[in-house]
């Protein structure tokens, strides 16, 4: 399991307890199944009116994602990479395709195939480009697909408070104080749980699965300046150095983001890489 989502899932159950089984008198009153009934269903009645049925039942696999620990081999790929350019400097194509079926990437797998069948660089760029844009774009649909049920969920919310409140209308006149109390409480327990879900399940799984996409796209635009300079026949070690800075670079611009700014203003504008 990630990390992280370990932590999280831990600590959002440790803060519920605590604020349940010691700021309650009865802690009972918090598990109402009709209020998280309205919420849940609701919410996916919401979203199944909103997708496909295809894109919703991606939920769930897309939260098994979140859930395992994937990791990028971002120097797995870089070895490979430098490798496969050592015997392509040797215009050995014949090695080359006898190694290719050892790579693990299947984006570096596609780039090296087509640099051996000669397509030109700029179409091999073009391509492998528009392959990057389309998993960004898909990507970002499913994680604004939890984003959606986020926004759900705290309206649905509000719909079983809303209810619960007419009825407490309707024993209003009768002045039994312990049944209003009791009506009041549920049907704010909707709203308790439309928050809940909102900000401690949907949003959290939706920037999870945004952060996976933004560490892919770097993975990848690593692999294509790889491909871009293999192209060209640039020195096996002199790629493993710049692939290398390239990921570095890329890493302090997401994690320090302060620093990079501070760099780009006394560096002036950035230049692409030369080809």
């Amino acid at each position: 399991m990630n990390p992280s989502t370990l932590i999280g899932m831990i600590a959002s159950v440790v803060l519920l307890a605590v604020l349940i089984f010691f700021a309650a008198d009865d802690p009972w009153l918090f598990i109402d199944l009709p209020s998280l009934g309205i919420v849940l269903v609701g919410t996916m009645a919401a979203t199944f009116l909103s997708y496909p049925m295809k894109e919703v039942l991606r939920v769930f696999g897309l939260i098994r994602i979140v859930m395992r620990n994937e990791r990028l081999y971002t120097q797995r790929d870089i070895e490979e990479l430098v490798d496969i350019s050592r015997l392509w400097m040797r215009d050995d194509p014949v090695a080359v395709e006898r190694a290719l079926p050892r790579v693990n990437n299947p984006f570096l797998r596609t780039g090296v195939q087509l640099v051996i069948d000669r397509i030109p660089e700029e179409d091999i760029l073009d391509l492998l480009q528009w392959r990057i844009s389309r998993m960004k774009a898909k990507e970002a649909a499913e994680a604004q697909l939890f984003r959606v049920m986020a926004s759900y969920a705290p309206a649905f919310g509000m719909i079983g408070t809303l209810v619960g409140l007419i009825n407490l209308m309707d024993i209003v006149g009768s002045g039994d104080l312990v049944a209003i109390g009791r009506h009041l409480a549920v049907a704010l327990m909707t709203t308790f749980y439309g928050i809940l879900l909102a900000n401690l399940v949907f949003k959290p799984v939706a920037v999870k699965l945004e952060r996976r996409t933004e560490q892919r796209v770097v993975l990848m635009n690593m692999v294509l300046q790889g491909i871009s300079m293999m192209c060209a026949k640039r020195s096996p070690s002199l790629m493993r150095e710049t692939l290398h800075s390239f990921v570095a670079h890329v890493d302090d611009e997401i994690h320090d983001p302060l620093a990079s700014t501070a760099a780009a203003k006394g560096a002036g504008p950035a230049r692409p890489p030369q080809r």
